[in-house]
């Protein structure tokens, strides 16, 4: 390949016809090339403008590699991320490198405050690659995405605006913008989004950024918020965790709290995100990532009600739907009798069949009984281990094989100091670098008893199966009824369902969706008044 660059600016108009690992190589040696070539600066900057957008589009389709569930390192696709990484570092050197030749002579002198931008930019998309495959960021790469911002910092530059066509919607971001929008992505909870979120996040981020700011001095009144030390290589802490030094900035996302109230408003009043900055995100959605985002973003306060701390010990996990309904009930979920056949057979002795009495099915009682039943059935629940816990939920870790789970699943968990199996939500989900994965699980106050459901028809007699559902009673005390956990698809607002909870038919109207997730859905409930 001619790495003249005159031949470069020829040769990229030609690349689209590649297919996407061609591209992605041949625009890796290209950048590549110039990089360790050192051609005139003003020559190897119009490259590298003039490839951004060819860039941006292969790097993103490479990402569709892994971005759907968390990336194990051992993992064939790991050579993907590795690859998408490099080539946004390459960039990133490749501005740096641009701005260090000309700082003797000044030439470029107009252009520093894009370099600046640039390479902070590309620094940046390296490290939200690994949030974007749940994987923990590589040491360093914090510590350089700060340097990056010292050095805006020190020429003055943090706030100066430089055409970015790839921004949408502003069409221009600074140093500063481009450094908010990687420090909101990871406020953002990336490991507990899905790809569709993780993306919709980044570009919100983005949306977002101009309305954020890094004071270096802290309100002597403020006890919250967030702040980070540039001399340190992690993202924003709580500010309580940080001691003042000459590198602390302190979060301030109360513009920002402002604008996400205002678009959550408009969506309430039937406007479309994209006539809001949001893109494509469909006007639900949208509605409920804002409210997610109100509290990391614009109050600068952690989700978290209460600290976790340390604990020991195994929890057992199963995300099989039927296999839940085994672990909570004690028995594999069978369709409950007609009320008469069930007075029939409780008045009776035994079910006779041919003279003979039919032998009554015996459920395991005892534990081990419970896990050679389960084991049988392909039930079985995998042990993870508990690294620390709060009031709500546990942080857990796996190191071997384990079912593939997912952000926002359901789950059945049983504590390593519990009787019985709770429900509970995967929150989010990583993978160290040492090829631990860990999983943050929230579990679903109440203890689940299961119970029969069916969509209710207007037919007389209806006759259609039952389903496996659960039911969670509320808690007087903080004024929360009861709840149903059903199939993902079931909830729609006043459909009427029949249950049999403990051999007892009744029905319920759903009222309202509660939570949800890739297989179910938690809804509140009324009893349907007999006319």
């Amino acid at each position: 390949m001619d790495l003249h660059p005159a031949a470069c600016l020829a040769l990229l108009p030609k690349l689209d016809v590649l297919e996407a690992d061609e591209l992605h190589a041949t625009l890796v040696r290209m950048l590549d090339g110039l990089l360790h070539g050192m051609p005139p600066i003003n020559q190897h900057l119009e490259v590298l403008e003039a490839a951004r957008a060819q860039v941006a589009r292969v790097q993103a389709e490479q990402a569709l590699r892994y971005a759907s569930r968390p990336l194990p390192p051992d993992s064939a696709e790991n050579a993907t991320l590795l690859k998408v990484v490099s080539l946004w570092r390459i960039l990133a050197r490749s501005y740096a490198r641009i701005a260090q030749q000309d700082a003797p002579h000044g030439t470029l002198a107009e252009q520093h405050p894009l370099l600046l931008q640039r390479r902070l930019h590309y620094t940046g998309q390296a490290l939200l690659e690994y949030l974007r495959a749940h994987r923990t960021v590589p040491a360093g790469f914090w510590a350089d995405l700060h340097e990056c911002y010292v050095l805006a910092e020190r020429a003055g530059s943090t706030r100066a605006r430089v055409p970015d066509p790839l921004n949408e919607p502003w069409g221009a971001q600074s140093a500063l913008e481009s450094y908010a929008a990687v420090l909101l992505v990871e406020l953002a909870n990336p490991f507990g989004r899905d790809e569709r979120e993780f993306a919709w996040v980044c570009a919100w981020a983005r949306r977002f950024a101009p309305y954020c700011e890094l004071d270096t001095t802290a309100d002597p009144a403020r006890q919250s918020g967030y702040a980070l030390d540039l001399a340190l290589d992690q993202a924003l802490r709580p500010l309580g965790q940080l001691r003042p030094a000459p590198g602390l900035r302190i979060f301030d996302g109360s513009r920002l709290a402002g604008q996400i109230q205002a678009a959550h408003a408009r969506l309430k009043q039937g406007g479309t995100p994209a006539s809001l900055g949001l893109g494509d995100c469909p006007p639900v959605a949208a509605g409920r990532l804002l409210v997610s985002l109100y509290r990391p973003w614009g109050l600068a306060s952690a989700g978290r009600r209460f600290p976790r701390r340390g604990a020991h010990g195994q929890a057992a996990l199963c995300g099989d739907w039927l296999a839940i309904g085994y672990h909570v009930g004690g028995r594999i979920f069978e369709q409950p009798r007609p009320r008469d056949e069930v007075k029939s057979l409780r008045s009776d002795i035994g079910l006779m069949t041919f003279g003979e009495r039919a032998p009554e099915v015996e459920y395991p009682h005892t534990a081990a009984e419970r896990a050679h039943e389960a084991e049988r059935l392909g039930f079985a629940c995998v042990r993870w281990r508990i690294a620390d816990q709060s009031v709500g939920g546990f942080r857990l870790t796996q190191s071997e094989e384990h079912e593939r789970l997912e952000h926002r699943q359901l789950i059945s968990l049983l504590p390593p100091d519990g009787e019985h199996y709770l429900l509970a939500r995967i929150s989010w989900l990583m993978y160290r670098e040492d090829g631990v994965m860990e999983a943050g699980v929230r579990i679903l106050p109440g203890l689940p008893e299961v119970v029969a459901a069916r969509i209710a028809t207007l037919r007389a007699g209806n006759r259609g199966p039952y389903s496996q559902a659960f039911l969670l009673p509320g808690n007087p005390a903080l004024k929360t009824g009861d709840t149903l956990v059903l199939p993902d698809d079931w909830f729609q607002a006043s459909r009427v369902l029949e249950l049999v909870r403990a051999g007892q038919p009744l029905q319920v109207r759903l009222l309202r969706r509660q939570e949800d997730g890739p297989n179910f859905v938690q809804a509140t409930f009324e009893p349907v008044r007999a006319p």
